[in-house]
């Protein structure tokens, strides 16, 4: 990409760095060379207007992600968990993983799998230990910084529940003394094996999927009921009150209906640590007004995206172009009622995910975790067949791993916006493009601008009437660091 250059009137007195993805070609690749125009768009940065935490950016750690791994060589193993992990990477800081089987496991299993064991003395974690743990364990050894860990379960053991079943039903009010237990038992045995949990959803979609793989019917009322009087009480007693606690752990158009539950007084939002929300109600619409109530509700808690993905689509192998352009479908095109078809129109998957998380970064979103890290190119394994894609895809069979454009988009986040950085005010002045802004801890600013559009623009930043002009090429995302 080469671009003529022009005289300019502003002088570029703040010292930044830029780094581009772009549907021409560009991988998170450093740019210095901008087009010059005399009526540049503007982005007005305020450092004195201040919003939410930053969490933290990554993906999750899956049975099908983890046996993929095994099934690599060492060295191609290595080069993923460093593409994540390294601070030459991605330098993932917030992740996710599943407690027992989910729709991304190779079988469905249960850590409790003997019945009417209310102690749960016969407790394991067993079929973890050959996939799912060596993979935590190894992106740990990698990571300087360190990374927090959300742990879900997508169903309490099954001879909880009222259909004796892993897929629906809900868990019987007599146990829920003993599934509060076995988050216990979970937390205590992954830090037997030298993992540390950071925070837990009560379940993985509570609204149920269809009734397809694992799942855990509660209500607002009866996740509030369970958190306020069996889960939050026990890990309180037995040492783990500093585990964050996310409620609902699903789509955002059901938000309202669940804050207005879980924060309705001091007495029901008080082991709630925050909101665990999932990005498939739509392809492209953020919710603004459902983020904002929940804030709003409970401006002190935290607000964390805890999974998405292109969802009902094979990967495309080594096709960059693919996933820059508008031909995906998720479950939503063909399943979706007729009144909620319009959400879910073909869509490009870097503009899915762009869009998502600058949207949820201004809507006071503090946290975003992707789903698989590494899937196969048939978009699994997965018990259930429910393909998907993710950022990495391999072929075990040639030994062979394809790191797709969202790999680079995930990165254009979680590299540089870092844990304890703050949400700034950022303003642009063109509707076409989008943009947010973080300041780091060390006192860097990382603006993230995203251009969908067919065309070339050329930026003009401004930080307190210091000025930077720059130019983003069409169909480009990029992350401006701001150096203090």
């Amino acid at each position: 990409m080469t671009f003529s250059l022009h005289s300019c009137k502003v002088t570029n007195t703040l010292n930044a760095e830029v780094y581009e993805t772009s549907a021409q070609g560009y991988s998170l690749k450093k740019v210095d060379q901008f087009l010059e125009d005399s009526t540049p768009i503007l982005i007005t940065l305020n450092p004195n207007e201040k919003f939410q935490t930053i969490t933290g950016f990554g993906g999750s750690f899956t049975e099908a992600s983890a046996s993929l791994l095994n099934r690599l060589s060492k060295k191609n193993r290595k080069k993923i968990l460093d593409a994540y992990f390294s601070e030459d990477g991605a330098n993932y800081s917030l992740t996710r993983t599943h407690i027992a089987s989910c729709d991304f496991s190779l079988s469905n299993y249960t850590y409790a799998k003997v019945e009417n064991d209310l102690e749960l003395k016969n407790f394991t974690i067993e079929d973890d230990k050959d996939d799912l743990i060596p993979m935590i364990l190894q992106a740990k050894s990698i990571s300087k910084d360190g990374f927090n860990i959300i742990a879900s379960p997508w169903s309490c053991p099954p001879w909880m529940k009222d259909n004796k079943k892993y897929v629906g039903g809900k868990l019987l009010p007599e146990y829920n003394d003993t599934f509060a237990l076995y988050f216990f038992k979970y937390l205590d045995a992954y830090k037997k094996e030298g993992i540390d949990i950071w925070g837990v959803t009560v379940i993985n979609e509570p609204h149920g999927n269809g009734n397809n793989w694992e799942s855990t019917l509660f209500s607002p009322i009866e996740m509030t009921d369970f958190v306020q009087n069996h889960l939050g009480p026990k890990l309180e007693k037995d040492g783990w009150g500093d585990i964050k606690i996310l409620g609902y752990d699903q789509n955002r158009a059901g938000i309202k209906e669940w804050v207005d539950v879980m924060y309705k007084d001091e007495n029901t939002s008080k082991y709630y640590d925050g909101l665990a929300i999932h990005w498939y109600e739509s392809t492209y619409e953020v919710y603004p007004e459902e983020l904002q109530y929940a804030h709003q509700k409970a401006p002190n808690k935290y607000l964390i995206q805890t999974e998405a993905c292109v969802d009902s689509e094979i990967p495309h192998w080594q096709d960059d172009a693919w996933y820059w352009k508008k031909e995906a479908t998720d479950w939503g095109w063909d399943w979706a009622s007729e009144k909620e078809k319009y959400l879910h129109p073909k869509y490009a998957p870097v503009n899915r995910y762009a869009a998502d998380i600058i949207g949820c970064l201004n809507n006071w979103v503090d946290g975003w975790i992707d789903w698989n890290m590494v899937l196969d190119t048939q978009g699994g394994p997965n018990w259930f067949k429910n393909w998907c894609v993710a950022p990495v895809i391999v072929d075990t069979e040639k030994d062979e791993v394809y790191f797709t454009p969202l790999y680079y988009v995930m990165a254009h986040f979680s590299k540089f916006m870092r844990p304890g950085a703050i949400k700034i005010g950022c303003t642009i002045s063109n509707s076409e493009l989008i943009s947010s802004a973080v300041q780091n801890p060390d006192g860097s600013i990382a603006l993230v601008i995203f251009n969908p559009t067919d065309n070339n623009k050329t930026i003009e930043i401004d930080l307190n009437n210091n000025k930077k002009n720059i130019s983003i090429t069409a169909k480009a995302l990029q992350t401006v660091v701001i150096k203090p």
